[in-house]
Protein backbone atom coordinates (compact mmCIF):
# COMPACT_ATOMS: atom_id res chain seq x y z
CA UNK A 1 0.00 0.00 0.00
CA UNK A 2 1.73 3.15 -0.99
CA UNK A 3 1.29 5.88 1.65
CA UNK A 4 1.84 9.70 1.09
CA UNK A 5 2.78 12.46 3.33
CA UNK A 6 0.38 15.38 2.70
CA UNK A 7 -1.76 17.91 3.80
CA UNK A 8 -5.32 17.92 4.74
CA UNK A 9 -7.33 20.93 4.50
CA UNK A 10 -9.76 22.04 7.06
CA UNK A 11 -10.87 25.48 8.08
CA UNK A 12 -13.33 27.94 6.63
CA UNK A 13 -13.16 29.00 3.08
CA UNK A 14 -10.57 31.77 2.87
CA UNK A 15 -8.69 31.08 6.22
CA UNK A 16 -7.49 27.42 5.26
CA UNK A 17 -5.72 25.30 8.00
CA UNK A 18 -3.97 22.02 7.21
CA UNK A 19 -3.41 18.79 8.95
CA UNK A 20 -0.33 16.94 7.98
CA UNK A 21 -1.17 13.15 7.68
CA UNK A 22 0.31 10.12 6.49
CA UNK A 23 -2.62 8.65 4.37
CA UNK A 24 -2.73 5.96 1.55
CA UNK A 25 -2.47 7.62 -1.83
CA UNK A 26 -5.65 5.87 -3.03
CA UNK A 27 -7.63 7.94 -0.30
CA UNK A 28 -9.48 11.76 -1.00
CA UNK A 29 -7.69 14.84 -0.07
CA UNK A 30 -9.78 15.25 2.99
CA UNK A 31 -10.72 11.79 3.62
CA UNK A 32 -9.07 8.98 5.63
CA UNK A 33 -5.30 9.00 6.77
CA UNK A 34 -3.41 6.30 8.56
CA UNK A 35 -1.80 8.90 10.86
CA UNK A 36 -2.00 12.50 11.61
CA UNK A 37 1.85 13.79 11.85
CA UNK A 38 0.99 17.63 12.58
CA UNK A 39 -1.10 21.06 11.62
CA UNK A 40 -0.09 23.81 9.82
CA UNK A 41 -1.31 27.38 9.63
CA UNK A 42 -0.92 29.73 6.99
CA UNK A 43 -2.57 32.39 8.33
CA UNK A 44 -0.43 33.70 10.84
CA UNK A 45 2.75 35.40 10.26
CA UNK A 46 5.32 33.61 10.31
CA UNK A 47 3.07 30.46 9.60
CA UNK A 48 2.76 27.69 12.25
CA UNK A 49 3.69 24.61 11.98
CA UNK A 50 3.64 22.10 14.37
CA UNK A 51 5.11 18.41 13.30
CA UNK A 52 5.96 15.32 15.29
CA UNK A 53 9.38 14.90 13.60
CA UNK A 54 9.98 11.56 14.92
CA UNK A 55 6.63 10.17 13.51
CA UNK A 56 7.15 11.94 10.35
CA UNK A 57 10.87 10.21 10.12
CA UNK A 58 9.13 7.03 10.75
CA UNK A 59 6.95 7.13 7.77
CA UNK A 60 10.05 8.03 5.93
CA UNK A 61 11.66 5.00 6.46
CA UNK A 62 8.98 2.88 5.48
CA UNK A 63 9.01 4.46 2.45
CA UNK A 64 6.22 7.81 2.80
CA UNK A 65 6.95 9.71 0.01
CA UNK A 66 5.97 13.33 0.91
CA UNK A 67 4.40 15.87 -1.48
CA UNK A 68 5.57 18.75 -3.00
CA UNK A 69 4.44 20.97 0.01
CA UNK A 70 4.56 18.28 2.78
CA UNK A 71 7.96 18.14 1.65
CA UNK A 72 8.88 21.52 2.47
CA UNK A 73 7.46 21.72 5.56
CA UNK A 74 9.29 18.83 6.72
CA UNK A 75 12.55 20.29 5.31
CA UNK A 76 11.72 23.25 7.72
CA UNK A 77 10.96 21.66 10.50
CA UNK A 78 14.26 19.06 10.09
CA UNK A 79 12.47 15.70 9.50
CA UNK A 80 13.90 14.95 6.39
CA UNK A 81 17.63 15.69 8.04
CA UNK A 82 16.83 13.92 11.10
CA UNK A 83 15.75 10.86 8.30
CA UNK A 84 19.11 11.98 6.74
CA UNK A 85 21.18 11.51 9.92
CA UNK A 86 19.39 8.35 10.85
CA UNK A 87 20.41 6.74 7.36
CA UNK A 88 23.88 7.76 8.31
CA UNK A 89 24.03 5.88 11.46
CA UNK A 90 22.27 3.47 9.56
CA UNK A 91 25.49 2.93 7.68
CA UNK A 92 27.71 3.50 10.35
CA UNK A 93 28.98 6.62 9.31
CA UNK A 94 28.18 8.65 12.64
CA UNK A 95 27.14 7.62 16.48
CA UNK A 96 23.83 7.90 17.20
CA UNK A 97 25.09 10.75 19.54
CA UNK A 98 26.87 12.49 17.25
CA UNK A 99 23.37 12.81 14.72
CA UNK A 100 21.97 13.76 18.08
CA UNK A 101 23.64 16.49 18.46
CA UNK A 102 23.93 18.04 14.60
CA UNK A 103 20.33 17.63 15.03
CA UNK A 104 19.92 20.08 18.14
CA UNK A 105 22.50 22.34 16.67
CA UNK A 106 20.34 22.77 13.34
CA UNK A 107 17.29 23.22 15.70
CA UNK A 108 18.98 26.00 18.10
CA UNK A 109 20.15 27.52 14.62
CA UNK A 110 16.78 27.67 13.02
CA UNK A 111 15.10 28.92 16.22
CA UNK A 112 17.41 31.89 16.27
CA UNK A 113 16.54 32.13 12.75
CA UNK A 114 12.60 32.32 13.33
CA UNK A 115 13.20 34.61 16.07
CA UNK A 116 14.90 36.95 14.29
CA UNK A 117 12.40 37.07 11.73
CA UNK A 118 9.27 37.33 14.86
CA UNK A 119 11.23 40.26 16.01
CA UNK A 120 11.78 42.04 13.08
CA UNK A 121 8.29 41.60 11.56
CA UNK A 122 7.05 42.93 15.49
CA UNK A 123 9.58 46.22 15.35
CA UNK A 124 8.14 46.97 11.34
CA UNK A 125 5.01 46.51 12.89
CA UNK A 126 5.74 49.38 15.71
CA UNK A 127 7.56 51.35 13.62
CA UNK A 128 4.67 51.70 11.17
CA UNK A 129 2.30 52.63 13.90
CA UNK A 130 4.29 54.82 14.99
CA UNK A 131 4.85 56.27 11.42
CA UNK A 132 0.79 57.04 11.47
CA UNK A 133 0.60 57.95 14.66
CA UNK A 134 3.31 60.80 13.73
CA UNK A 135 1.46 61.17 10.68
CA UNK A 136 -2.25 61.63 12.25
CA UNK A 137 -0.73 64.38 14.74
CA UNK A 138 0.73 66.47 12.04
CA UNK A 139 -2.82 66.07 9.89
CA UNK A 140 -4.40 67.32 12.97
CA UNK A 141 -2.21 70.14 13.86
CA UNK A 142 -2.74 71.27 9.96
CA UNK A 143 -6.47 71.08 10.79
CA UNK A 144 -6.60 72.99 13.30
CA UNK A 145 -4.29 75.65 12.11
CA UNK A 146 -6.75 75.86 9.53
CA UNK A 147 -10.30 75.97 11.19
CA UNK A 148 -8.27 78.96 12.99
CA UNK A 149 -8.72 81.68 10.54
CA UNK A 150 -12.01 80.22 9.70
CA UNK A 151 -13.04 80.63 13.02
CA UNK A 152 -11.85 84.24 13.60
CA UNK A 153 -14.17 85.16 10.21
CA UNK A 154 -17.02 83.26 11.44
CA UNK A 155 -16.85 85.66 14.59
CA UNK A 156 -16.34 89.13 13.19
CA UNK A 157 -18.85 87.78 10.78
CA UNK A 158 -21.25 87.30 13.91
CA UNK A 159 -20.37 89.81 15.19
CA UNK A 160 -20.96 92.37 12.87
CA UNK A 161 -24.71 90.54 12.01
CA UNK A 162 -25.44 91.58 15.42
CA UNK A 163 -24.42 94.92 15.31
CA UNK A 164 -26.20 95.11 11.74
CA UNK A 165 -30.02 94.42 12.68
CA UNK A 166 -29.49 96.90 16.16
CA UNK A 167 -28.69 99.41 13.80
CA UNK A 168 -31.73 98.51 11.34
CA UNK A 169 -33.61 98.67 14.15
CA UNK A 170 -32.32 102.06 15.16
CA UNK A 171 -33.21 103.86 11.88
CA UNK A 172 -36.36 101.84 11.85
CA UNK A 173 -37.89 104.10 14.78
CA UNK A 174 -36.95 107.20 12.94
CA UNK A 175 -38.06 106.61 9.67
CA UNK A 176 -41.60 106.18 11.19
CA UNK A 177 -41.62 109.55 13.12
CA UNK A 178 -40.68 111.17 9.48
CA UNK A 179 -43.78 109.92 8.20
Amino acid sequence: MPVKIRLQRHGKKGKPFYWIVAADVRSKRDGKYLEKLGIYNPNTNPATIDLNVDGAVQWLQNGAQPTDTAKAILSYKGALLKNHLAGGVRKGALTEEQAEAKFNAWLEEKAGKVGAKTEGLAKAQADAKAKALEAEKVANEARIAAAVPVAEEVETAEATAEEAPEAAVEEAPEAKTEE
